[in-house]
């Protein structure tokens, strides 16, 4: 009797092995030509005219990044956890909006920290900071928001990171952050994490074979990565142009007072995909008539929240901490939505 099971695909498996996003990519044109066949090219005249506009931005922002990486310069990270508790809370909090980390990459370096007695403090600030902005984040917000709102957004990064560690050290021995860890933290990331180098950085990593490697294999792989999200972002902003009338945002998003920067934040915590990806839509969303503020609350509520940097901090402390993280999380989002607001 013949064996079905060589024979039959393993559906499972290969589901498992496809890259979702990509896939998700190619679906959205093909929704288009099947359904609305006279919008497909003008949609992909948008996505090909988004991606030429933050085409150099692209290519500087994974340059930063696989150079970064190729020299060892993320081991300077460290350095933001010694010394005095309120100078390490603002120098953790710098540090984790302009470091190159991922979300996934932080979790065993905040492990070692935690484990070998870094306050809660310091790392919190640096949680909080970190998902929101790096070389690469950016440089692309730069080019498709302008370079005001890239600065702001840093701002407010840095910001809420402070604000969390000082929260923090000041309720230290409360019921909330006593004994933050969990009994048996998960050390491991949600993606192909590479051990850094040690040591102090070598700037001219040219010269040796192993780092040249790095750099390559670091620059092709976020390519892939800010390409097929950005691909996405761009394809709901051309979709939310043709079909979401622009008085409707405008009406929901539009307005500058705290009801609408509430909205944004609270919309921007469960519904974010991907920090990328969120850049191309707040394009369209302010295109349409969203708020300044709205945009810097939904962005700051949901970089947070989303599911990588949510992992990072669930994997390692108890859930009244990882509560106590999306609550200020909140808060920092709605003060930076109402300061962006009377800013811009």
């Amino acid at each position: 009797m013949t064996d079905l099971t060589q024979r039959l695909p393993d559906l499972p498996g290969l589901w498992k092995r496809i890259d979702k996003p990509w896939l998700f990519a190619g679906l959205i044109p093909l929704l288009i030509a099947v359904f609305d066949p006279a919008r497909l090219w003008p949609t992909l005249e948008i996505v090909a005219g988004a991606m030429g506009h933050t085409g150099v931005f692209i290519v500087v922002a994974i340059t930063l990044v696989a150079f970064v990486k190729a020299t060892g310069a993320e081991t300077l990270l460290a350095k933001a956890f010694e010394g005095d508790q309120v100078k390490m809370v603002a120098m953790a909090a710098l540090l984790g909006g302009l470091s190159p980390f991922c979300s996934c990459e932080v979790i065993p370096f905040i492990a070692a920290l935690l484990a070998v007695g870094a306050p809660l403090s310091a790392v919190m600030a640096f949680w909080l900071a970190s998902p929101l902005m790096d070389p690469a984040m950016f440089t692309i917000t730069w080019g498709e928001l302008g370079l005001d709102f890239a600065l702001g957004k840093t701002v407010a990064a840095v910001g809420l990171g402070v604000m969390g560690g000082y929260l923090v050290m000041a309720f230290a021995q409360s019921p909330v952050f006593a004994n933050p860890l969990r009994e048996r933290p998960q050390v491991g990331g949600c993606c192909g994490v590479k051990k850094p180098f040690q040591g102090r950085p070598v700037w001219r990593f040219w010269g040796e074979a192993d780092r040249r490697a790095i750099f390559r294999e670091t620059w092709v792989e976020n390519a892939f990565f800010l390409f097929k999200w950005l691909l996405i972002a761009y394809f709901f902003e051309a979709l939310m142009l043709h079909y979401i009338p622009a008085e409707t945002i405008a009406r929901v998003l539009g307005g500058e007072g705290l009801g609408t920067v509430l909205l944004a934040a609270l919309v921007g915590m469960p519904a974010y995909l991907n920090g990328y990806a969120a850049v191309g839509l707040l394009g369209g969303l302010l295109d349409q008539g969203m708020a300044p503020g709205a945009a810097m609350s939904f962005v700051i509520a949901g970089g947070v929240s989303c599911i990588p940097a949510a992992i990072a901090v669930w994997a390692l402390v108890k859930p009244r901490v990882f509560a106590a993280y999306l609550g200020i999380a909140l808060i920092g989002a709605i003060v930076a939505g109402v300061a962006w607001n009377l800013i811009a």
